[in-house]
């Protein structure tokens, strides 16, 4: 395979990769037309990648348009699985909607902002006036229940395979799980029921390449978000992640028949 990266970090050591800097990419047009796989562009090039060059790109279009955004995020997941998506109303921010969200949620529950990433923009809201000023710092008002945890479960996941999963502890000052908050990583058993929900959600939604949060109250899984471009911290210091993009990239650009393996035609003679 010839691949282009648009990402040296998340490249390194992969073999026959061309990098380029995204915003030189149009001086580069025939290369990434001819390139079996282009890795990691920016947002902003997704439909100049796809739709004007043609190119394969990974992750996958839903791994960027999804992730992108956690409205979006979150409607999808009440789509394919409402079942395992917590409480969550979505609304403009307007005086009205402002007065009915506060009266609707109990305390404390949870405010953020629609893009944002490694535990920034998400508040715990337990008084009127953290509920002023979330309100000032959003156009969208995104209110979600506030589950009784003081851990959760990261599942990564590169295309149909788990290549990691743990569990991540709350950060000293509480509420925040995510890492680059405070968070702990702890390595052991992580049940099956949260590795399944990432699995499936990754599955229905064509996300080939994420870090899924998973929340467990009482046993039952609960799916809090994911990201396209998740830490490294919780992957070791081995090649198991480039493995498994480089193995699914190889898989997907030779399909397998889905009724097994079949003879090799038989090379007839030709008549000159």
């Amino acid at each position: 395979m010839h691949l282009v990266s648009f990402n040296v970090f998340r490249t390194l050591g992969f073999p026959d990769t061309t990098v380029l800097k995204p915003e030189h990419f149009l001086r580069h047009k025939p290369l990434l037309q001819d390139a079996d796989w282009v890795l990691f562009p920016e947002y902003w090039q997704i439909n100049a990648l796809i739709h004007g060059l043609k190119c394969r790109v990974f992750p996958s279009v839903a791994s960027y348009r999804i992730g992108h955004d956690k409205v979006e995020m979150t409607r999808a997941f009440q789509t394919v699985a409402p079942e395992h998506t917590p409480w969550t109303i979505i609304e403009a921010n307007g005086p009205q909607e402002r007065e009915m969200l506060w009266d609707a949620m109990a305390l404390p529950f949870v405010a953020k902002l629609p893009k944002a990433s490694m535990g920034e923009g998400v508040w715990l809201i337990e008084s009127r006036a953290d509920w002023l000023k979330y309100c000032e710092r959003s156009d969208v008002l995104y209110v979600q229940e506030y589950l009784p945890i003081d851990r959760d479960v990261r599942v990564v996941i590169v295309g149909d395979r788990v290549v990691t999963a743990y569990w991540r502890t709350q950060a000293e000052q509480g509420f925040y799980n995510n890492v680059a908050r405070g968070g702990q990583i702890v390595t052991g058993d992580v049940p099956a029921a949260a590795i399944e929900l990432a699995l499936r959600l990754a599955r229905e939604l064509e996300v080939d390449h994420a870090g899924f949060d998973i929340a467990l109250v009482e046993g039952y899984p609960y799916v809090l978000e994911f990201n396209r471009l998740f830490g490294n911290q919780g992957l070791g210091q081995g090649s198991d992640l480039k493995d498994a993009i480089l193995d699914y990239l190889q898989r997907q650009s030779c399909p397998q028949d889905p009724d097994g393996p079949t003879e090799p035609t038989p090379l007839w003679p030709v008549a000159v």
